[in-house]
């Protein structure tokens, strides 16, 4: 962004003193000559400045309306959404200037889009863009009006001819039944912590669905792996591994086996309950 021109000559002045040769030029006249070169140097380099502006604008122009966008940018676009503010005229951006009577608290707050994944889908030449708000640490659904300005953004924004669709689901549930071989001298047969009265494999499987990227697959040798450093365990065996997940109904289907892995329908899981966990302390 060009420098204004006061900027540029302060520039200049600051540079001229820490130059001795040039000490003598030290009226302080606004019309003395040195000073008038001063001013006129800085018209030139101001309005070079410009016009870098300008070629610049010109040139994201350019590449906007001709680069096709990938996923990638979908992705990015998604979380840039602003609930409650305006595009720019004929632009995928915001206007600043709607902006200026709001805090930067009420901005924040209004990208409500917190996670988002897109991915193709093969058979109906589509892309699926998964996205997901979130209220403390929890994810969550954004709410039917928000989804609604959500998908008209999408419409001003998208590239002419591609298909979208807006995932925005409850999450997936996630059931495990589980046996967990326990040291007695570290947990009880509930497989709480004798010292930190608190339980380390229920602890280790939400840290685990925590940190797994949205739309990431859920791997349950690398679960398995996790409960394995959780303290107290000496053998975490898995009985079954199931999920379930909206459907195009709005309602939750039949629980299906996870054999390997699986990704969340939703993007992300829950886990329902640990009551098919139990602990034995010997095989």
């Amino acid at each position: 962004m060009a420098r204004s021109i006061q900027d540029i000559q302060q520039f200049i002045y600051a540079q001229k003193a820490q130059e001795p040769a040039l000490a003598s030029l030290n009226s302080t006249s606004k019309v003395a000559i040195w000073r008038l070169w001063v001013y006129i140097i800085s018209v030139a380099i101001w309005s070079l400045e410009k016009l870098f502006d300008l070629h610049r604008t010109d040139i994201n122009k350019r590449l906007t309306e001709l680069k096709p966008h990938t996923a990638r940018w979908y992705r990015s676009k998604a979380l840039a959404f602003q609930y409650g503010f305006g595009l720019s005229l004929d632009s995928d951006k915001y206007d600043d200037n709607d902006k200026q009577w709001f805090t930067k608290e009420q901005i924040e707050a209004s990208k409500i889009i917190k996670y988002s994944a897109v991915v193709e889908s093969k058979n109906e030449g589509r892309l699926i863009i998964k996205i997901a708000g979130e209220q403390g640490e929890q994810l969550q659904p954004i709410t039917e009006r928000q989804k609604q300005a959500f998908e008209a953004y999408l419409q001003e924004i998208k590239d002419a001819g591609v298909r979208l669709s807006v995932v925005n689901y409850e999450p997936d549930i996630l059931h495990l039944q589980m046996k967990i071989v326990y040291d007695p001298l570290v947990l009880d047969s509930n497989g709480q912590s004798i010292t930190h009265a608190t339980k380390p494999v229920e602890t280790a499987i939400k840290d685990y669905l925590k940190h797994l990227p949205f739309n990431g697959e859920l791997v349950l040798a690398h679960l398995i792996d996790a409960l394995q450093q959780a303290e107290g365990v000496k053998i975490p065996h898995l009985v079954l591994a199931q999920s379930k997940n909206i459907t195009s109904s709005g309602e939750y289907g039949a629980f299906e086996t996870i054999e390997i892995s699986k990704i969340p329908t939703a993007g992300y899981f829950t886990i329902d309950n640990f009551n098919d966990i139990t602990y034995v302390s010997n095989v």
